[in-house]
C-alpha cells in the first residue's frame, strides 16, 4: 500500500526555524549609575541615587559564539550629579565617571530554547572605573535580554553589579540601555528546526525511494514493451524477408520456365548457321530479353565429339558469337550478353571420342543455350 503523503505534505524549513549562532556585536546607548552604597538594597530608587547624561555614554563591541559563550568589551562616561548619594556621602558638585569593563556571557537561550527574537543572558567580568581620579578595580555580574527588531539590529537592556576591590569605595550598579547591530551572521538551525529537517530528509528519503521504486517499475514495463515491440518487428521482418525471398524466387523461377519454353537452338555438323527455326527462337528470346531489361544473360555454345577438340572449341565460340550478333541485331545490348564457347566438354550423352553413335545422338550434343545470368 503506498502511502498518503507526498511532496507537498512535507514540511519546509522556515525562517522560524533557523537562528543566529555566532556574530560580531556593535552598541551604542546610555547607561545609569547607581553608587549610593545602598544599591542593592534598593536599586530602584532614582531620587538621589541614579546619575545620567543627557546623550550617548556607552559603547560596546563583542564576539559571540555558538555555544552562547559572547566576549565583550564596554566602554561608558557618566556624572555624578551634585546633591546625590556616592559612596554613602552626598557630593557637593558633579563628578566625572568613566569606566571600561570586560566580561563573558552565556545566551540562556542555549538552556530555555530559542524565541528568534528576546535572547535573555547572564554574564561577569572585570573592570576598572574611576570617579574624579578615585581608581576602583571590580568584580563584575550582568543580568540583560536583547530585544531583535530584525536579523541585524535588537535593542540592549541590562543591569550589571560592580563588587569593589578597594575599602575605600562602595559597591555599585550600573544600568544600561541602548541599540545594538551584529555582523558577519553564522546561522544554523533551531533545535525544533533541526528535529525537522531530521525529519524532513528522513521523508524526502522514503519519497525517493517511493519514486525509484516507482520509476524502475516503470522502466522495467517499458523495457518489457520494448523488447516485445522489438520480437514483434524482427519477427515481422523475418516474415517480410521470407515473403520477399519466396516472391523473389517464384520471380525467378517464373522468368527461367519462361525462357526454357521458347527451347535451344540446334547447330548443324560442322556448322554456325542459324537456320529459321533458330532465327525464330531468338526473336522470342530477344522480345523476352526486352521484356526484362534488368536481366543480363549467358550464350553458351556447344559441339559433338566427333572432329579434333580445339577446333570444336573454336566451332563453338563462333557459334556463341553468331547468337550474341543475331540479338544484338535484334535491339539487345551486348553488355548484357556473355559468350561463352564450351567445345566438346559438357556433352548430354555418352557419345564421347571414339565412342560409335547415331547422327541423331551426335545432334543432341550440337546446341546453343541461351541462360539467364544475373536477374
Amino acid at each position: 500500500m503506498q502511502p498518503a503523503w507526498s511532496q507537498d505534505s512535507i514540511p519546509e524549513l522556515t525562517a522560524r526555524d533557523s537562528m543566529v549562532t555566532s556574530y560580531w556585536l556593535a552598541g551604542v546607548g546610555i547607561n545609569i549609575v547607581d553608587d549610593s552604597g545602598e544599591a542593592f538594597n534598593n536599586f530602584t530608587t532614582i531620587e538621589n541615587q541614579w546619575n545620567m547624561v543627557p546623550y550617548p555614554s556607552r559603547v560596546s563591541f563583542g564576539r559571540y559564539f555558538k555555544s552562547g559563550i559572547g566576549l565583550e568589551l564596554i566602554g561608558t562616561y557618566n556624572r555624578y550629579k551634585a546633591g546625590n548619594t556616592i559612596d554613602g556621602q552626598t557630593i557637593a558638585e558633579d563628578i566625572p565617571y568613566w569606566a571600561v569593563d570586560s566580561r563573558i556571557s552565556y545566551d540562556l537561550n542555549h538552556l530555555v530554547g530559542e524565541t528568534g527574537f528576546f535572547d535573555p543572558y547572564l554574564g561577569a567580568g572585570l573592570g576598572y572605573t574611576d570617579a574624579s581620579n578615585e581608581g576602583r578595580a571590580t568584580v563584575n555580574a550582568v543580568v540583560g535580554f536583547r530585544l531583535w527588531l530584525s536579523k541585524q539590529w535588537g535593542v540592549d537592556l541590562n543591569s550589571s553589579g560592580k563588587w569593589r576591590l578597594a575599602d575605600n569605595v562602595t559597591n555599585h550598579i550600573q544600568h544600561a540601555a541602548g541599540v545594538v547591530y551584529r555582523f558577519g551572521i553564522e546561522e544554523g538551525l533551531t533545535r525544533k528546526g533541526a528535529e525537522k529537517a531530521a525529519m524532513r530528509e528522513e521523508l524526502l528519503a522514503a519519497l525517493q525511494r517511493r519514486q525509484d521504486s516507482i520509476r524502475q517499475a516503470e522502466e522495467a514495463a517499458e523495457q518489457a514493451r520494448l523488447l516485445q515491440e522489438q520480437e514483434e518487428q524482427r519477427l515481422a521482418a523475418q516474415r517480410e524477408e521470407a515473403a520477399r525471398k519466396a516472391a523473389e524466387a517464384a520471380r525467378k523461377d517464373a522468368l527461367k520456365r519462361e525462357l526454357d519454353s521458347i527451347g535451344g537452338l540446334r547447330f548443324a555438323f560442322d556448322s554456325s548457321y542459324l537456320d529459321a527455326e533458330a532465327k525464330a527462337k531468338l526473336e522470342a528470346i530477344a522480345a523476352f530479353m526486352k521484356r526484362n531489361p534488368e536481366l543480363t544473360f549467358s550464350i553458351q555454345a556447344h559441339a559433338d565429339s566427333r572432329g579434333p577438340e580445339k577446333y570444336n572449341q573454336w566451332l563453338t565460340e563462333r557459334r556463341a558469337q553468331r547468337v550474341a550478333d543475331y540479338l544484338t541485331g535484334e535491339g539487345i545490348r551486348m553488355e548484357r550478353l556473355q559468350v561463352e564457347g564450351l567445345g566438346e566438354s559438357q556433352l548430354l550423352n555418352h557419345c564421347s571420342d571414339g565412342v560409335r553413335c547415331t547422327a541423331a545422338e551426335h545432334a543432341v550434343n550440337r546446341r546453343g543455350v541461351v541462360y539467364i545470368l544475373a536477374y
